[in-house]
């Protein structure tokens, strides 16, 4: 999922592959909203459309507008009819054609940076009593996320700087940023997540190199590639440890909060 314009599509595929997990806590933040204004109920990042027929659910005789940056994910949206209209456009650039009475921003506000500027902006759109709902994953620090970084660091080290993976600010920042512009509300919540047994690769390597790993691995040719993958794949051994059917326990931390006007 992506609010961002990217060098090469992403692939709905390959990130439908862990659907149950992913959905998840986009369930969780659209429970999470209380009040909405009278506005469209907006799907910023909104992938391949797996909230849409949550929000749908929510609508209550509002719009509900997608809006990604990828051709390819918004083609399954699309399919879903679970949608009002779409919309391709970057997260930076867009803005509603009326103040929407909800943003919900579901793993897409992370590939996008200046947060510090695209928040107020965002929330400063929003109608009265409109809402803002943001999850984004917490996962950086864990080996999960940190190892694809480190390797590179270890192999390649002139191309760290340019590996253009998602981040946060310190929930802190998001609190100072946010809190002052209405009432806000900020949690975390750390998902133990079942991956199945993956045929010759381990499952927290499909489960990262479809999202997070994206842009590092498109930095690389086949060879060099297919070695970091290798290296990788043997540190998962020791951090996330197989079970005897192939499957692991995987813990992923995610960040959500509100923010109603």
């Amino acid at each position: 999922m992506n609010g961002k314009t990217v060098k090469s599509d992403w692939n709905p595929g390959a990130y439908a592959r862990f659907r149950d997990q992913r959905l998840r806590p986009a369930l969780d933040l659209i429970n999470a909203v209380g009040q909405m204004g009278a506005g469209d109920i907006i799907d910023l990042g909104c992938g391949n459309g797996a909230s849409g027929e949550a929000l749908a659910a929510r609508a209550a005789g509002r719009q509900v507008i997608g809006v990604d940056a990828s051709p390819a994910m918004l083609e399954k949206a699309r399919q879903t009819r679970d949608y009002s209209h779409l919309q391709q456009a970057d997260i930076r650039d867009w803005h509603p054609l009326r103040a929407p009475g909800l943003i919900f921003s579901n793993a897409a506000l992370h590939w996008v940076g200046q947060h510090e500027n695209l928040l107020p902006r965002l929330a400063a759109m929003l109608g009265k009593g409109g809402t803002l709902a943001v999850q984004m994953p917490h996962q950086n620090k864990s080996p999960s996320h940190r190892v694809w970084l480190s390797l590179v660091e270890e192999m390649h080290p002139e191309r760290i700087g340019k590996m253009g993976t998602p981040g946060v600010m310190a929930p802190v920042k998001y609190e100072e940023l946010l809190a002052p512009l209405g009432r806000f509300r900020m949690w975390e919540t750390e998902y133990y997540q079942r991956l199945m047994a993956e045929p010759g690769s381990h499952p927290v390597r499909r489960f990262t190199e479809s999202t997070y790993a994206r842009p590092i691995l498109e930095a690389f040719d086949k060879i060099e590639r297919n070695a970091l993958i290798a290296r990788y794949e043997e540190v998962m051994k020791s951090a996330y440890p197989l079970r005897k059917d192939g499957s692991v326990l995987f813990p992923f931390r995610r960040l959500f909060f509100t923010l109603t006007v």
